[in-house]
């Protein structure tokens, strides 16, 4: 199971959300600092996200996600992506895949002319709350199924994707290992996201065979180390 470091990138810190609220924000610091510090400890992925982007914000995350990358760890980024003109930029600034979560939802054809061009370096970002999708940074709700989106998504070609309980993000409560395991009944390679708090939310994951995990909070607040888990994810 392949383990992705978050750094999750608000006006220009590392931050994380408690539930994706914008109002509950933990500040830790410099991103490229940890991106570092990720990498240091054996890092093979990296989860970058702009979060000003998907808050509707400008930001400066692109020469960011540059430093990042140039770290010489592969990026796996999104928020804020709207448009084609926003995945090449991002692909252009250094990222290896990109993750497209809202656009998906009010521009289905951005995301099917983006597989197109890109294959399975798009992922989807499944955001889901209750089963149901959420959109633009989680701060609105839709009435469509998370699941069924994400079988739309693999009969477009799309390989992998991101599923985030967003009633679990950033609060260490642990992982919703069973909505995870169901999720990648779709087809799709799924890497879980939310409420990862230690090695045994790791351990039943793995157990369920799934694909990878983004690591958060858990790495921020100590829960877990990082070079413990790759050695035990291998």
């Amino acid at each position: 199971m392949i383990l992705f470091p978050a750094i999750d990138i608000l006006e220009g810190r590392a931050v994380r959300l408690l539930y994706g609220d914008r109002a509950r924000v933990t500040d830790y610091g410099d991103p490229v600092e940890r991106a570092k510090r990720w990498v240091d400890e054996g890092a093979e992925f990296l989860h970058v996200v702009d979060l000003s982007g998907a808050f509707g914000q400008r930001s400066a995350f692109e020469g960011i996600l540059e430093r990042i990358a140039s770290l010489g760890v592969p990026v796996q980024s999104g928020g804020g992506l709207r448009t084609a003109e926003d995945v090449a930029r991002r692909f252009g600034a250094g990222a290896s895949r990109v993750v497209l979560g809202t656009v998906c939802v009010k521009d289905p054809p951005v995301l099917r002319a983006a597989v197109e061009r890109y294959g399975e370096r798009i992922v989807a970002g499944i955001d889901a709350k209750n089963g149901k999708l959420t959109v633009r940074g989680w701060t609105e709700e839709t009435e469509k199924d998370a699941f069924s989106f994400g079988c739309e998504a693999r009969a477009l070609g799309v390989k992998y994707a991101v599923f985030t309980d967003v009633s679990r993000d950033g609060a260490l409560s642990g992982v919703n290992a069973e909505a995870t395991a169901r999720m990648a009944e779709s087809g799709l390679q799924i890497v879980a996201s939310g409420g990862i708090r230690d090695y045994a939310d790791l351990a039943a994951l793995r157990a369920r065979g799934v694909y990878g995990a983004v690591l958060g909070r858990s790495l921020y607040e100590g829960t877990v180390d990082l070079r413990r888990a790759l050695e035990e994810c291998r």
